[in-house]
């Protein structure tokens, strides 16, 4: 069986507009829990995490859950294979781990940048919310992290389109501060 070796989607290194900074994030596990009817909640007691409410972020130490949709949560950085293993008969589990790309967008303009790319008002948005939504036509999960600071996941294989739509936006919106 060959080896295989796990590489980033991108690989890129960080640009800088107008101090906005764009960068790929470290691959983090990135498991889907959808629970069974009625079982949102020992899920969450499973995991030590409450299962979070529509477009909100649960955290514990290096784990956090993610709202993703409608019965369903990323569990992002944490909970060993065994802890996962005790949720069956509560929820479906999937490993998405190399589905999804991680980008960083920080800097005083970052709201400005997405304003041109997501169909959202993020102007006053608290670090912990999270909006399912759109990066031009492609998915988005977008998590605020705090004051001009987001992390954004899209399908690892829009990554380099995602990049570049990103990127693009910053440097209109550079130019415009001239």
């Amino acid at each position: 069986m060959p080896d295989l070796i796990a590489k980033p989607a991108l690989g890129a290194v960080a640009v800088t507009h107008a101090g906005c900074t764009l960068a790929e994030a470290a691959a983090l596990t990135i498991t889907a829990l959808a629970p069974f009817p009625g079982q949102a909640a020992a899920v969450g007691a499973e995991l030590g995490l409450a299962f979070p409410a529509p477009n909100t972020v649960s955290e514990g130490g290096a784990a956090r859950l993610v709202w993703a949709g409608r019965d369903l949560a990323f569990l992002i950085g944490g909970a060993a294979p065994e802890r996962l293993a005790a949720l069956n008969g509560l929820a479906a589990v999937t490993d998405q781990s190399d589905a999804w790309v991680t980008l960083t967008l920080t800097g005083p303009p970052t709201v400005e940048v997405l304003a041109r790319l997501v169909p959202l008002d993020l102007r006053g948005t608290a670090r912990g919310q999270v909006f399912r939504t759109g990066l031009g036509h492609m998915p988005l999960v977008l998590i605020a992290e705090g004051a001009d600071s987001f992390t954004l996941m899209t399908f690892r294989s829009m990554a380099r389109t995602a990049w570049h739509e990103i990127e693009e936006a910053m440097v209109k919106v550079a130019a415009r501060s001239f």
